[in-house]
């Protein structure tokens, strides 16, 4: 049995879970969220307690066992209490500005990036005198918070060497040295 597949999903106070057919849909006071989720599966929900189970011990339903219900789960989540990220942009001249749900972002390249986001997402940017810029990041959908944060860091991974780039607050990077004298 899936260790995760097994364990009930608790459904807090002002969360509702509807199951339709193929169709999972979250609703609560963050949002609403719907996963479709593979016939073999069965989501019921019953009391507060929602429960995934499957129908044999089949590898392919073993997998969508622990991966439904940690899907629901984040979705209960999501829509109860909502995901925060914060970004932080490391380097001499790095800026980032917002309008509305368009980030401008100034990291070193010859032209700005301008980035435009979902309506899902609201987006909060701080710059403060001696301290790095800070992008936060607010939603319910676990996912689309995940991906938009990948697409903001590809911009300028963090590098090795002085720890420049776009980075979540309170990462730790792994440094490494630099060039050292040749010897003689």
């Amino acid at each position: 049995m899936s260790r995760i597949g097994k364990q009930p999903i608790s459904v807090p106070a002002g969360v509702s879970i509807t199951v339709q057919d193929t169709l999972v849909t979250v609703k609560g006071p963050k949002g609403t969220l719907t996963q479709e989720i593979n016939p073999n599966i069965t989501v019921t929900v019953e009391e507060g307690v929602c429960t995934v189970s499957r129908p044999n011990d089949e590898k392919q339903n073993r997998a969508f066992h622990g991966l439904y219900r940690s899907l629901i789960s984040n979705m209960v989540v999501g829509v109860s209490e909502g995901y925060k990220k914060t970004m932080e942009l490391v380097g001499v001249g790095y800026r980032v500005s917002n309008q509305g749900q368009i980030l401008e972002f100034a990291l070193g390249y010859t032209h700005n990036i301008f980035m435009g986001l979902p309506a899902e997402i609201k987006i909060e940017t701080k710059s403060e005198r001696n301290q790095n810029p800070i992008v936060i990041l607010e939603s319910c959908d676990k996912q689309l918070i995940g991906q938009v944060c990948a697409k903001i860091r590809s911009f300028r991974k963090p590098e090795p060497y002085k720890g420049k780039g776009v980075k979540f607050q309170g990462e730790v990077l792994r440094r490494k040295a630099g060039k050292s004298a040749a010897k003689k």
